[in-house]
């Protein structure tokens, strides 16, 4: 099977740029859970003009990855594009070896950045991994039939890019809209479940006569395009055209979807024995709008109608779907 292909680039600050160390994680217990990255944990501006808040606002989730020494390099490639001041800016998704962050590979391979290393988070799910998401980017170069919007790498990113600067410009204080990025095993890449949980997928346009590409570089490309994205001075389009409401949270939308089927269950337009494609293509219709959390309350409350409306009710046929 070939290497999964990674993709799109991005960018945040570290302990070099905000001036603030990142806290380091008790030997015995680990990190604390997932702190708000939202909130700058430094207090100047980084060198280039842009607020450290802007990069605490990014996540790099690590999917079951293999070998220490890559989850080392993965903490090198974000330090040096100014990512990792804040724990938890690196989050790892049942890793192989449990006690990676105190691996002597991964240690060695992190080469200065053992900072951003000792803050990693580790987590049994996908669902804890983006938990206070509002956007999350699979990276993987793999066809699929259904699942997120595909978008080149630079889009994504200024997807990105946007919601963090729409957000910080609506609520300068608030610890939300953060945005992940999310990459699967070196050889086997992403599943599809955690893929289906994304906002959108991506891939690094390679060679494709050799698309290997290595897990810490695919990470450092993604650092790169983000770092000059949240550097570069240009207006906020989704803070300025209209109203922005709050950003709907990966939770917040995942129990959504399993409200808004068990509401299609009940009036019998969804058949549990038979669902086919129905809620893979209502997950990709719903990711290309960027749903906020009042929309989502929306959604709920047509759900649990739907609920309410068919209590004490015989349940009726399942309508035909399309396959």
């Amino acid at each position: 099977m070939k290497p999964e292909l990674y993709m799109n680039p991005q960018n945040q600050t570290s302990a070099a740029a905000s001036g603030t160390p990142a806290a380091a994680a008790d030997p015995q217990t680990g990190p604390a859970p997932i702190p708000p990255l939202g909130v700058s944990p430094g207090t100047g501006p980084d060198a280039a003009g842009c607020a450290p808040a802007a990069f605490a606002a990014v996540r790099f989730v690590l999917v079951e990855t293999s070998h220490p020494g890559n989850v080392g390099a993965v903490a090198r490639a974000m330090k040096t594009m100014g990512f990792g001041a804040a724990p938890g800016s690196l989050v790892l998704v049942s890793p192989r070896e449990p006690a990676v962050r105190e691996h002597p590979d991964a240690i060695a391979m992190a080469s200065g950045a053992d900072d951003v290393l000792a803050g990693a988070v580790i987590v049994e799910s996908i669902e804890a991994a983006l938990a206070g998401t509002a956007y999350a980017v699979a990276l993987t170069a793999r066809q699929r039939e259904f699942g997120p919007p595909r978008l080149l790498p630079r889009d994504a990113v200024a997807q990105a890019g946007a919601r963090i600067a729409a957000q910080h410009a609506a609520a300068p204080a608030a610890a939300g809209a953060h945005v992940a990025f999310v990459f699967g095993n070196e050889r086997f890449g992403l599943p599809n479940e955690t893929v289906d949980r994304c906002s959108a997928v991506t891939h690094i346009p390679a060679n494709p006569a050799y698309t290997s590409l290595n897990l810490a570089q695919a990470v450092q490309l993604v650092a790169y395009e983000m770092r000059l994205a949240l550097l570069e001075v240009r207006a906020t389009p989704l803070a300025e055209i209209g109203y922005a409401g709050e950003p709907a949270t990966a939770e917040q939308i995942e129990a959504m979807f399993g409200h808004l089927q068990a509401g299609l269950e009940a009036i019998g337009f969804l058949d549990p024995a038979s669902p086919k494609k129905l809620m893979p293509r209502l997950r990709r219709l719903l990711a290309r709008t960027g749903l906020e959390r009042e929309e989502v309350n929306i959604l709920r409350g047509i759900a649990k109608h739907m609920l309410v409306a068919t209590q004490g009710a015989g349940a009726k046929a399942p309508a035909k779907q399309e396959k």
